[in-house]
Formats: C-alpha cells, sequence, structure tokens
C-alpha cells in the first residue's frame, strides 16, 4: 500500500553552496545529513553505482522535504549546461509563497536568476528561477480569484 510521496531528491556537486542557498537564502532546515565512504555494498546496490561515497542532507520546509547528495565517487559524467524545463527527468521544485511579488523582489536581491517576473494565472501567479546549480525553482502562489 503507498502512503504519499515523501521527498525528491537531488545532487548537486557542493553540498555546502547548495545547503548555503536553500537554508540561508530560500528558508530551509537541515532535517538530518548522512553519508557513505566507498566500500558500502548496501550503498551501491541501492544507487546502482560501483564504489559510490557521498555526503548528504534531508531538507524540511513546510510539510515537504528535499534530499540532496554531493557524490565524491565514482566521477559524474558531468552536464552540459542548464536543463530545460522541457527535457525529461526532474523538470522543477515548486515552493508555494504567499506574496510572490515580494519573494521574488527579496530572492532577485539575493542573486536568484529569474526566466521573468511573476505571470497571472487563473488562480493566482507563477514564476520560475535558477537555484545555483542551475536547477529550476517555481514559485507559486494562489489567490483564490
Amino acid at each position: 500500500m503507498l502512503l504519499g510521496f515523501h521527498h525528491a531528491a537531488i545532487s548537486t556537486p557542493d553540498l555546502d553552496a547548495f545547503l548555503a542557498f536553500y537554508c540561508d537564502v530560500l528558508g530551509c532546515e537541515v532535517a538530518w545529513t548522512f553519508g557513505w565512504e566507498a566500500g558500502s555494498d548496501e550503498a551501491d546496490a541501492v544507487t546502482d553505482l560501483r564504489g559510490s561515497a557521498a555526503r548528504a542532507a534531508m531538507l524540511k520546509l513546510g510539510d515537504s522535504h528535499l534530499e540532496v547528495f554531493e557524490f565524491s565517487a565514482p566521477a559524474a559524467a558531468g552536464q552540459n549546461g542548464e536543463r530545460q524545463a522541457n527535457e525529461h527527468g526532474l523538470s522543477h521544485i515548486c515552493l508555494q509563497v504567499a506574496d510572490i511579488h515580494s519573494e521574488y523582489k527579496r530572492l532577485k536581491k539575493a542573486g536568484m536568476r529569474f526566466h521573468c517576473p511573476p505571470q497571472a494565472q487563473d488562480t493566482g501567479f507563477v514564476t520560475y528561477a535558477r537555484d545555483p546549480d542551475g536547477n529550476i525553482v517555481e514559485l507559486l502562489e494562489f489567490t483564490g480569484e
């Protein structure tokens, strides 16, 4: 029996920088940290990697969780630029906000790069931005209008 979604996970090349942005700028809190050294048969089995090693953290914002990994082994293949929203795989992370226009100004001032200012839609406002790793972060405000 499935109970519901618990978290999504993302990989970063720099866990400390990722945590600084998501905690200091976006307001997440670190629920717990964990990791493993190379030679963990269990971690290799779960990740389907050989000789894996990683540091990780589970972030909490409201009732939601985001797990983030920094793998030190094996070396990642790398990425050629930012993923576009229509590419297969994780498309974006969505944060529901109470005042999108204020959050847009605050986050833009903090250095977050937005695709556009908040756009009106049937149920409120929406915009996309990029975190320091280039991942898309959606801001969404429901206004009830």
